[in-house]
């Protein structure tokens, strides 16, 4: 890659030039903003290195106007005077990733490389959106992290194919967007786009909905009915939930998918349908098909390319991003201005776990936008469930006052509270607590502490 380092101190930009060029990267420096922002505005680069602290210009407003000028490379911010304000607030300007010094080799090296693949894989996107044109993956999808990157970059590969899709992931995380762009981006875009939730219709009534039926079928069907199958004849039918679908239908689905027909409920005729079915499910369907539940020979025809959607708190990456993107789409519905985000609320969304995933995350702004006062989201606007809670108060032992033994008490509390934060995430509760997975195994273990907390 190439790669400018913006840094005041020349020991610093010596020794960053010297270790990433060892990595076989093209490295150029700068000792102050305005240097830099010129040599950027002359040259592409893929990675900016910039410190935070500069005497002429600092690094957030060098990140402001190299944003504002059109660039378009990551920018890594570094700093040994760091906050969480801090870095949130290069989050907010832009900056793809926050180092603080001082920092160890490998932590510049992991950085890059993590920015590397990024990059890769939004070139990927990007190529598939000069070649598809105007069937280019949709840029109202917010995609900064990696696994959304990935995510986007499948959708776009198989979109152009009748090829059956299965979506999963948890609850909320946008599963119905991505398989209404896989029908955007095909061929039937100009089609009927029909979803439909498994679970959300009776047993009894969903075999009617799904293939329809003919008059006389059952009481009270006095007309012929086509079903959902035949209303996306041409176009795209997405079977949400599909893991809660009846063993019996569980058969009658799979005809349709190897036959290509179906049968009215009644009829003894089939008809010819051409149907390219996306199926989306929350629920860990290889665990129901050993389990029973669902067929295996079903569960194989539907899971020819499977993309997974992760949770929320697993792409924080994302989430400044697509809290404006929530926020401008309330104000259009709402018909508010767009409110600002005070930075200890966006420090508060940002710890939150996300149980709901983007699906809370979008009712808790709309909320905080009904009841904000003077343009701004402040944290009072956020529900408790969202605000951070005071620590418990810890009651020590009047018998013993040893520093070990309060230590191991507070330390106990932090990490209870950081793992009901992040809702059991161990990964997350690490990230709050600023210490590695492993550290955090290690202290369950010590303290003992019930892991399932």
């Amino acid at each position: 890659m190439k790669l400018l380092i913006v840094d005041d101190e020349p020991g610093l930009r010596q020794s960053l030039r010297l270790l990433l060029a060892d990595e076989g990267h093209d490295v150029a420096d700068a000792a102050d903003g305005a240097v830099a922002l010129a040599r950027a505005g002359a040259e592409p680069f893929d990675v900016i290195l910039c410190d935070v602290r500069m005497a002429t210009m600092d690094g957030l407003e060098f990140l402001r106007r190299y944003r504002a000028a059109g660039g378009g490379a990551l920018v890594i911010m570094m700093s040994a005077y760091g906050t969480e304000d801090t870095a949130i607030a290069c989050m907010k300007e832009g900056a793809y990733d926050y180092i603080a010094k001082p920092f160890r080799a490998d932590e510049v090296v992991l950085a890059l490389r993590k920015a590397e693949e990024r990059e890769k894989l939004r070139s990927e996107v990007e190529s598939l959106r000069s070649a598809l044109g105007a069937g280019a993956v949709s840029r109202h999808i917010v995609a900064e992290s990696e696994s959304m990157l990935a995510a986007l970059d499948v959708v776009a590969r198989v979109a152009p194919h009748r090829t059956t899709v299965l979506l999963t992931g948890p609850s909320g995380t946008g599963k119905e967007v991505l398989a209404r762009e896989l029908h955007r981006l095909s061929p039937r875009a100009g089609q009927a786009f029909v979803a439909v939730n498994c679970a959300a219709i009776p047993e009894m009534l969903l075999e009617s909905e799904l293939f329809g039926h003919v008059r006389g079928a059952f009481t009270g069907a006095v007309s012929d009915h086509r079903g959902l199958f035949e209303q996306a004849s041409g176009g795209t039918l997405l079977l949400d939930e599909i893991g809660d679908l009846p063993t019996g239908l569980q058969a009658k689905l799979l005809r349709v998918l190897e036959d290509g027909e179906i049968r009215r409920v009644g009829d003894g005729a089939t008809r010819r349908v051409d149907v390219r079915v996306v199926a989306a499910t929350a629920r860990d369907l290889a665990a129901d098909v050993r389990e029973g539940r669902f067929r295996e020979d079903l569960f194989y025809r539907i899971n020819v390319v499977a993309i997974s959607l992760p949770p929320l708190a697993d792409r924080t990456e994302d989430l400044p991003v697509l809290v404006r993107m929530l926020l401008e789409r309330h104000a259009r519905q709402l018909g508010c201005p767009l409110p600002a985000v005070a930075p200890d609320a966006m420090r508060a969304l940002l710890s939150h776990s996300w149980p709901g995933n983007v699906r809370e995350l979008s009712n808790v702004l709309e909320r905080a936008m009904v009841l904000a006062r003077g343009g701004s989201i402040a944290l009072a606007d956020l529900p408790d469930s969202v605000r951070p809670q005071p620590p418990r108060q810890l009651r020590l032992p009047q018998e013993d006052l040893t520093l070990r033994r309060h230590t191991g008490a507070a330390e106990a509390a932090a990490i209870t509270e950081a793992l009901r934060r992040s809702g059991g995430n161990r990964r997350a509760a690490a990230a709050l607590l600023g210490v590695s997975l492993r550290s955090l195994f290690y202290k369950l273990k010590t303290l003992d502490l019930r892991p399932d907390l």
